[in-house]
């Protein structure tokens, strides 16, 4: 294992990866960390849709004024990490962005905005927080919802034409030649995290009762020594 940053992944990148340990951990139930860990990868399945997104549509990042496709991402990066939306969207948020990236009229950076569009949605679900603390209370519904913004955003991409019947972004390839279905199975596993979050939200809340009850049936008293 190697260090990345403060996480620690495989040498091969590939497997699971974690965090060096950091004191903030220590106001962290096991749950807690599991949301903020899926919500990392979430983003981190983002930053990769918008570097395959700009290797197929090189025009995208030009009209942005970047010095390369990596200059881009970095400054895509920055933008969802900071909450501050492409210049020209300043006024929108979330699912706002999102319908404007993937408006043919739109004329900006559409890989940009539409990439931005999809965190600022998650992000929005996750209370505008991205690690998550034991007074942290999270909505299991709007998670969900965040879920089937992304599967709608997926389907819109691939099917959103302009006034030519253009695709507006180019995503997934398929041809006799080459079947490249990377776009969609990227958008598959930050459903699954979602999905699986949602889940657990509505478990844990359950669990809090439960385990109330057992401790009440059981005795546990507290040690004094």
């Amino acid at each position: 294992m190697t260090p990345v940053g403060d996480r620690v992944a495989p040498v091969d990148g590939r497997g699971p990866r974690t965090e060096a340990m950091s004191a903030d951990q220590l106001g962290q139930t096991d749950f807690n960390r599991t949301v903020s860990i899926a919500l990392r990868d979430n983003l981190t399945s983002l930053y990769v849709l918008a570097d395959k997104l700009y290797r197929r549509n090189p025009r995208e990042w030009h009209k942005s004024g970047a010095a390369s496709r990596d200059a881009a991402v970095r400054v895509l990066k920055q933008d969802i990490e900071s909450g501050v939306p492409p210049s020209d969207l300043a006024s929108l948020r979330d699912i706002q962005i999102l319908a404007v990236s993937l408006d043919p009229a739109y004329q900006g950076d559409r890989a940009r905005a539409f990439i931005y569009g999809l965190a600022d949605t998650i992000i929005a679900a996750h209370n505008g927080k991205v690690r998550f603390y034991a007074a942290d209370i999270l909505d299991g519904g709007r998670v969900y919802n965040a879920a089937r913004n992304v599967e709608a955003a997926a389907w819109m991409l691939a099917t959103r034409r302009d006034g030519q019947g253009q695709l507006l972004l180019l995503a997934n390839e398929k041809s006799d030649e080459i079947v490249n279905l990377s776009f969609e199975r990227e958008f598959g596993a930050i459903i699954g995290r979602l999905d699986l979050i949602a889940n657990l939200l509505g478990e844990n809340s359950r669990r809090i009762g439960i385990n109330y009850a057992q401790g009440l049936m059981l005795f546990n008293f507290l040690p004094v020594r």
